[in-house]
């Protein structure tokens, strides 16, 4: 029996990666129906992405059927697999999370500092009833959420939403194991990574190669400037030998925010200055990939697609549904409830860890307390996280603000304040949870 896979957000210029997923899996994953779904103002990309997705599918001579619909409950009957990649106020909500930061001294990034929170605002209500839908329509169905901040998400669907069949997916930890693969000259099925942390804030504690640790030989990679595991939209600073020798694990990309604070905004205010923000670049990056994608000869995915930043985006995705369904066994990266696996963290957080990946979804694979060095700032970080969550339940600015209070890109109670109402303001339109006089008061 086929496989019905629904794509939530299918107009996103990310799904050419995840058609070729399914193409290059299909002996092991049979999908046989793929639904794109959108809103009605991605009604014109999604049609060209339907239309190349088809030419694709052709290419591959593969019996899979594709369509599209606005009509997410029709889309998600009787559903397998359901991904979400969604931005809810779409680029234009991106670039004020950049903007907005920036101007009042403060990093501006779409899944950290306030431009994370805010995302997680915007984002959660809407896939919370997506989680009742799937309840109802599709209750045996894994949801496989890409949306970002992966993991503050994931964890509101876990906590507080119906539908349990719930994994989040990142592809850093994709980028940190196939850049050390290579850097290694090795096959990256016989490289392991054992990672310990949050989504967009973890560190990869040991490395081997065929069972045998290889940490200190790419720790020393990093040190000599040999090793990058930087995606596209993270212009890497590198690492001092003082730090990487201090915290002895590998960093991941978006750790420059956080122990390269001032550098990392000194260079964004300039890269604004410049270019604009990132917002705006990755606008014109879509412009030229949607102008490829209308081409009738195109057929596969367009190498531009990795300017997007979504490199190994649909090998995370991908193989972790493969491996669903077939009870694989095997061991992947993913944002899943803690169950004890990080013994200083609460059972049911998320956290970014190993897990096996069976039928039953992903069971994690213990790595015990987290390191001294980096403990405090990870608890604080999963503190945030939850506060984050309560404030997008209860549309509460002064939840709102204690989320501001603790991240720590801002962590300022006197200039939290107006950038926080400043945001508010100009994100009003897709926060309706913050609108009402009595979530105001309270």
């Amino acid at each position: 029996m086929g496989i019905k896979v629904v794509i939530i957000g299918g107009g996103s210029s990310y799904t050419p990666e995840l058609i070729e997923g399914f193409i290059k899996r299909y002996e092991s994953l049979p999908v046989s129906e793929i639904i794109l779904c959108d809103i009605e103002s991605g009604t014109a990309k999604l049609a060209i992405i339907t239309r190349l997705a088809e030419r694709m599918i052709h290419r591959s001579g593969l019996p899979i059927r594709v369509s599209s619909t606005l009509n997410r409950r029709h889309a998600l009957e009787g559903a397998d697999f359901v991904s979400t990649q969604i931005r809810v106020g779409g680029l234009e909500a991106r670039a004020l999370d950049e903007r907005i930061p920036l101007k009042h001294g403060f990093i501006g990034q779409e899944t950290n500092g306030a431009g994370g929170i805010f995302k997680a605002f915007r984002t959660i209500p809407v896939l919370l009833e997506l989680s009742k839908e799937m309840h109802e329509l599709c209750p045996d169905a894994w949801l496989i959420n890409f949306t970002n901040p992966a993991g503050i998400v994931t964890e509101a669907l876990l906590k507080h939403g119906p539908h349990q069949n719930v994994i989040g997916v990142c592809n850093i930890p994709f980028n940190m194991r196939n850049s050390t693969a290579e850097v290694l000259h090795v096959d990256v099925k016989r490289v392991s990574i054992e990672f310990i942390g949050l989504n967009h804030f973890v560190f990869g504690r040991r490395v081997f190669v065929d069972g045998s640790d290889r940490t200190q030989e790419v720790m020393q990679r990093l040190m000599t400037k040999q090793l990058d595991f930087s995606p596209a939209n993270i212009v890497s600073l590198g690492w001092s030998d003082a730090f990487l020798q201090a915290v002895n694990m590998l960093p991941n990309p978006y750790h420059q925010y956080y122990f390269q604070t001032t550098e990392t905004l000194k260079k964004d205010l300039a890269a604004y200055n410049t270019n604009g923000t990132r917002a705006e670049i990755v606008q014109e990056v879509e412009r030229t990939l949607f102008e490829a994608y209308q081409d009738e000869q195109l057929d596969e995915k367009p190498a531009e697609l990795e300017l997007r930043g979504g490199a190994y985006y649909s090998d995370a995705a991908c193989s972790l549904m493969d491996s669903i369904y077939n009870n694989r066994g095997d061991v992947q990266t993913v944002n899943t409830l803690n169950r004890g696996a990080i013994s200083d963290l609460p059972v049911d957080a998320v956290i970014e860890v190993n897990a096996v990946i069976t039928k039953e979804g992903p069971l994690p694979i213990t790595v015990g307390p987290l390191p001294l060095s980096v403990k405090g700032l990870i608890m604080q970080m999963k503190q945030m996280e939850e506060l984050t969550i309560q404030a997008a339940l209860s549309g509460s600015t002064k939840d709102a603000y204690l989320a501001f209070l603790m991240n720590p890109l801002i962590q300022d109670e006197k200039r939290a304040q107006p950038l926080l109402e400043e945001m508010l303001l100009a994100h009003a339109a897709w926060l309706p949870q913050f609108q009402s006089k009595e979530a105001q008061r309270t």
